[in-house]
This record gives structure tokens, sequence and C-alpha cells, in this order.
């Protein structure tokens, strides 16, 4: 750095981030026991898909509000919030909340890093939030240990960001403590192994499963009567996809296999083992994503809670606190913070949930409009009043008020 520079304290690059996928792949490191993953490849499939799209999808549609801390120690929502919209209803002109906040949460768990490009009014509020593909950012860390971050396009054209204007969610910090790692590189052994099996299925499945083997001869016969026997066998059995599978095989020849079945390699078994890694890779119960072997009525339902207790509650934190840091200001965060509604999802069958309104509008904790409002019902007149049971009023209240009588 030159003299003027230092005098100035102007900020300049000191290292550039080299845990970016998109590099990775670039240098060469492809799918193997312990390179790089491909992660479009991985989050192909069906299990890893279905994982990333339960937790995203869910988090997505849960309602996401702006809450203002009461003088009580409550909560109001601040609807009138420039930020309650943007994250409750639309991210930016052109895409919803849902929207945004679903491609913020895929681009978290391939690529273990979403960016979001913010956009404030004069107040400094944020109005809008315009996401950003991950492989199109580069972060750069400066001498006075801030952030700043370079956009490219596809027409080749770069813009700088400073930190202020960037959120930027992280999977799991890695050791450079600026980016993310992404799931699927944290478990890559697992990954590659599936996605062995998937191209080895792939491989049997082009070829109908048909078996490879030698023609064995009694004696020993000229090249020309080999390959004419080698063309034969080709034409009837490869030569066609549908085939009666009857052959008539003379001269004393013989069929030896030199392929193993599926079954002796218990190849499909491995496979169910290898879904069952991906799903505990993104902490999704099985059932969740589909692997019914074991599930039976109690531990479907288990499980389904087990989701929002040990994968999106914890994930919706990750997110509500980098949210609140990047898109409330200093001064902002002692009145208001962002949060995610996860009641709907531990809310369970009518019965059980009313059962629950009923224990807690005879104990005094809930008014008949608390009770509404969770079932998108409207308030009535007097709904505000809470009971109290005669028997769990404070000492000595009692006998004062049955000697009043």
């Amino acid at each position: 750095m030159s003299l003027i520079s230092r005098f100035f304290g102007r900020e300049q690059r000191e290292t550039v981030t080299t845990s970016d996928p998109a590099l990775a792949e670039f240098l060469g490191q492809r799918v193997n026991g312990s390179g790089f993953v491909d992660p479009a490849r991985a989050s192909g499939l069906a299990v890893a898909q279905a994982c990333i799209s339960v937790i995203s999808q869910n988090l997505a549609a849960m309602p996401m509000n702006v809450y203002e801390r009461s003088a009580n120690g409550g909560r109001e929502r601040a609807t009138g919030h420039p930020l309650h919209s943007v994250l409750h209803d639309q991210f930016n002109p052109q895409m919803t909340a849902f929207e945004g906040r679903e491609f913020l949460l895929v681009s978290l768990l391939t690529m273990g890093n979403a960016f979001a490009r913010i956009e404030t009014n004069m107040r400094g509020q944020v109005i809008g939030l315009y996401p950003l593909h991950p492989s199109t950012v580069t972060v750069e860390k400066l001498d006075n240990g801030r952030l700043r971050y370079r956009v490219s396009d596809t027409r080749g054209t770069s813009k700088v960001l400073i930190q202020e204007e960037v959120l930027h969610l992280k999977y799991r910090l890695a050791q450079d403590g600026v980016m993310g790692v992404s799931p699927i590189q944290l478990a890559r052994e697992t990954f590659s192994l599936a996605l062995t099996q998937q191209d080895q299925a792939a491989r049997q499945a082009s070829r109908a499963f048909r078996a490879e083997g030698a023609l064995v001869f009694p004696q020993k016969i000229n090249s020309d009567t080999k390959a004419d026997a080698l063309q034969k066998m080709r034409d009837r059995v490869e030569g066609q996809a549908e085939t009666s599978g009857i052959l008539v095989l003379d001269g004393g020849l013989d069929w030896k296999s030199l392929s193993i079945s599926a079954k002796d390699a218990e190849f499909l078994d491995s496979r169910k083992l290898s879904n069952m890694d991906v799903a505990r890779t993104f902490s999704v119960p099985p059932t969740v994503v589909g692997i019914t072997d074991n599930a039976t009525y109690s531990n479907v339902d288990g499980e389904s809670r087990a989701l929002v207790v040990r994968c999106l509650a914890p994930m919706a934190r990750r997110v509500e606190q980098v949210m609140n840091v990047a898109l409330l200001t200093v001064e902002g965060r002692k009145r208001f913070f962002v949060e995610h509604d996860l009641a709907g999802l531990m809310r369970g069958d009518m019965k059980a949930r009313y059962e629950a309104y009923r224990i807690g509008r005879e104990w005094g904790w809930l008014s008949p409009n608390d009770i509404r409002s969770w079932e998108n019902l409207k308030g009535i007149e007097g709904g505000e009043e809470y009971l109290s049971p005669l028997n769990m009023t404070v000492l000595g209240e009692r006998e004062d008020r049955t000697d009043g009588e």
C-alpha cells in the first residue's frame, strides 16, 4: 500500500477467498472420494432435492415478520415498517417474498452462501432485496477487516458493493471466517458415493440390465469362428431392446457370467443407506423425504415435529440473526427485530390444537381473541378477557374476598 493510501485510509484488497465452489471446479477438482463435488449434480439426487425443497419451501412459506418491542416486554407486528413488506410480501418488483426467501435458502443449502443486494430509501430503511447467484459474487477481505463484494454479470462487467449493501448468509463459517461452507462439500464422500451409485444404476438401465459374460467353447476355434459367434450374440442380445430371452447354443457352447447381480452385490441396500446418509447431512428425518421403510404412524408424527425442532428452527435462527444485523441499524435493533413465525408448523391436528387452546384458556394465559387470531378469525367484542382459576389466586386474597361478601 502506498504512503498516500495509508494516509487517507483507503480500502485495499488483502485476500480473496478461495472457498468458492466454482473456482474449485475450474481448477479440476471433480467428483472423487476427497475432492470437490459439483453442487448442481449433488443437489440433483432425489433425496438431496427433497431435503432442500422441504427446508427452503417450509421456511419460505412461514410468515416472516418485523416486530416492535413494547414497554411491557411484549411485541407488536410493525406492519408499517418498510422492511416488513419486503420480507412478508415482495422482495423486489420482480420477485415475491416467498420466491426471494426460497432462492436464498436453496443457495445456502447447495453452495453454502447466499447473497442479496440491499436497496434502501433516503432514511436508510430497506425497501428491496435483490438475490444474487453465489457464482457471480467474489468476496474480498480488506486490511481493516471489512468485506467488499464484487458482483459479475453475464456481459463480463463487475460492480463493487460495500459490506452494508449486501445480505450475506453463511451455512457454516470456513477457516477464513468470511465464506460459508456447503453441506454438500462437508459430506462430499457421502455425495460422491451416492452419485457413483446413481451413475452405475443408469449404466445398467441403459443396457436393459443385460448381464456381462463369456462364450466358452469346449475346443479351440479359429479367429473367424470366434468373431462370427460374438457378432451373432451381439446382434441377438444387444441389437434389440426387446428380446424373448431364449437362445440356442449348440456345439457344446456354454455361457459364463462375469457380472455380479445387483442383489448379490447388495446394490439396492447400499443405495438405501446412501439415501439415509444424504438425509442426515441436511438433518431431515427420513420419512419427511419419502424414506418409509421403517415408518409407522407414531414415528411419522414424531419425525414431523423433529423436522421443526432440529432442522427448521436452527436454520430460521441462522437467517434471522443475519437479517437483524444486515437489514436493521444499531438503533433500529433496539426497537425492532425480525423473526419467523413457526407456530403453524407445531400446531398439530385440530383435536390436539383445540385441546391446547382449552387448557390455555382455562388456566388464564390465553384470551378468546388470542385463540381466534391463531385460527385466522377476527376478534370479538370482550374477547380480551383472561380467566383466573379460583384455586390459583394469590394467597390471602380469597379470604379477603369472602369476608367482603
